[in-house]
C-alpha cells in the first residue's frame, strides 16, 4: 500500500492557508487565466510566491493547475507565466493538452508535468503514452472503477496516479462539457462554467408541449443532468490498495470552511488508517462532519461499476446543517481572547463551534467585544470581534453555527 497524499484545492491564499491549518498534504491553486476556473479562483503571482513559501516551510507541496485546453490566444500569457512558476518554486503544473507540455519542456523542463483528468485517461496505453512524453504523475478519468484503477497501478507502478475522493462532479465525460457554452457562451473549458446542468428542467416531447416527462417522481421539475456529490471516505483501505498516490478533493471555488472540513475529516481518517491498518473501521462522525458542509448527497461516483451517480433527489438542491460564522485573526494569550474576523450574522448566546485539527470547542458567545473594547448584541460580515478562550487558538482556525 503506498503512502497517500491528501490533495486540497486552494482558490485563494487564505484556503491555501486553511488547507495547511488542517493537515493537507499538497494543495492545488490556479494559475491566472489559464487554469478552468473563475478568476475568484486563481492565484496572481504574488499571492501564489507566498503560499509556496507558506506551504515549502510546512513541507507542503503546491501544484499550479494550467489545464486551460489552450487556444492561440492563450499562449502569450502561457509562455510569460510559465517560468515565473518554474522561479517561485512550484512543484508541479497541472496540463490538459500536448500544446501546454510542449510549451512547458521548451520553457522549464525542470518542472514536474501532471496531466489533468480533463485529459480523460482511461487506460494502460494512454498512461504508457503520457509517461513517455514525461508526464510524472496522470490524474485518471473520473470514469474508472477502482478495479480499472488498480489494472493501471499495477502495469505501471513507475507512474503516480491521482484520483478524486470527495466534491462536485460534472455530468459531462471528464468534465469536457459544451452546455454552458451552448447556453450562455461561458465555456466550462476555458474556465467560465455557469452550472447549467445544476438548473432545474422539464422535458417536453415536440407534439406534446403541454405534457412534460417527468423523470423523476415529482410534479414540479427534474434534474436531468445533476449528479450527487462525490463521498469515498468510506472506502479509503480500497483506495489505497488500488495503489494511487494521492487522493484528490474538488473545490477550488468552495469556501475556507469547506476547506477547513474536508481537510481536516480526511486528514484524521487517513492517519488513522495509517496506525490502525487492518482494525481501521470508518467512524460515523467523520461521515457526519462531511453532512455538515454544502453537498447535493453523496454519492460513490464511478469507484463501484454497479453504482448509480445521477439520482439527486428533486426535494434536494444543497444540503448544509452548518455555516461559518468567522475566521481566527489573532489570538491574546494575557486576556484569554480571540479576535474573529466575522463571516456571517452573529448573536450574543449564539451556539459557535471552533474547529481545531485535532478538536471541536464549544464558545461561549454570550458576550460579544468590539476591538474598542465595548459589549455589543450582535456582529455581521467583515466585523471584528473578540470571544473568550481559555486554550490558544491557531490563526486561520475557523469558527461555524448550525444553518437557523
Amino acid at each position: 500500500m503506498k503512502k497517500s497524499e491528501l490533495l486540497i484545492p486552494a482558490g485563494n491564499l487564505e484556503k491555501l492557508r486553511t488547507a495547511l491549518l488542517y493537515g493537507a498534504d499538497a494543495v492545488y491553486v490556479g494559475v491566472g487565466g489559464l487554469s478552468l476556473r473563475a478568476d475568484s479562483a486563481e492565484m496572481t503571482i504574488a499571492d501564489l510566491a507566498a503560499g509556496v513559501n507558506e506551504a515549502h516551510a510546512k513541507n507542503v507541496k503546491v501544484y499550479a493547475a494550467a489545464n486551460t485546453f489552450a487556444r492561440n490566444a492563450d499562449l502569450k500569457q502561457a509562455k510569460k507565466i510559465i517560468p515565473e512558476l518554474a522561479a517561485i518554486g512550484v512543484d508541479a503544473l497541472i496540463i490538459s493538452e500536448p500544446g501546454m507540455l510542449r510549451l512547458m519542456q521548451s520553457l522549464a523542463p525542470q518542472l514536474p508535468v501532471h496531466l489533468s483528468t480533463q485529459a480523460n485517461t482511461t487506460n494502460v496505453e494512454a498512461v504508457r503514452f503520457w509517461r513517455d512524453q514525461g508526464v510524472r504523475r496522470i490524474i485518471l478519468a473520473r470514469e474508472l472503477n477502482l478495479k480499472e484503477v488498480g489494472e493501471i497501478a499495477k502495469a505501471v507502478p513507475e507512474m503516480d496516479l491521482e484520483i478524486f475522493i470527495h466534491g462536485a462532479m460534472c455530468m459531462a465525460y471528464s468534465g469536457r462539457c459544451y452546455l454552458s457554452a451552448f447556453r450562455n457562451r461561458r465555456s466550462a473549458n476555458e474556465g467560465d462554467c455557469s452550472q447549467p446542468c445544476r438548473w432545474e428542467y422539464l422535458l417536453h416531447e415536440s407534439t406534446r408541449p403541454s405534457d412534460p416527462f417527468i423523470i423523476e417522481e415529482d410534479e414540479r421539475y427534474s434534474y436531468l443532468l445533476s449528479s450527487k456529490d462525490l463521498c469515498l471516505i468510506e472506502y479509503l483501505p480500497e483506495i489505497l490498495a488500488s495503489g494511487v498516490t494521492s487522493l484528490k478533493i474538488e473545490g477550488r471555488m468552495k469556501s475556507a470552511y469547506y476547506v477547513a472540513v474536508v481537510t481536516r475529516t480526511y486528514r484524521q481518517a487517513l492517519d488513522a488508517l495509517t496506525r490502525q491498518k487492518e482494525k481501521y473501521k470508518c467512524k460515523s462522525e467523520w461521515i457526519d462532519e462531511l453532512s455538515k458542509i454544502s453537498n447535493r448527497g453523496y454519492t460513490t461516483g464511478f469507484a463501484f461499476a454497479e453504482d448509480k451517480i445521477n439520482e439527486t433527489n428533486p426535494e434536494i438542491k444543497y444540503i448544509q446543517t452548518h455555516e461559518p460564522v468567522g475566521i481566527v485573526l489573532q489570538y491574546d494569550s494575557v486576556k484569554k481572547m480571540m479576535l474573529i474576523g466575522v463571516r456571517n450574522h452573529l448573536a450574543a448566546g449564539d451556539e459557535v463551534e471552533l474547529l481545531l485539527p485535532d478538536d471541536t470547542i464549544q464558545i461561549d458567545t454570550r458576550t460579544l467585544v468590539d476591538t474598542n473594547g465595548k459589549p455589543v448584541k450582535k456582529a455581521n460580515n467583515d466585523n471584528q470581534i473578540y470571544l473568550p478562550l481559555e486554550r490558544e487558538a491557531p490563526v486561520g482556525a475557523v469558527l461555524r453555527q448550525r444553518v437557523k
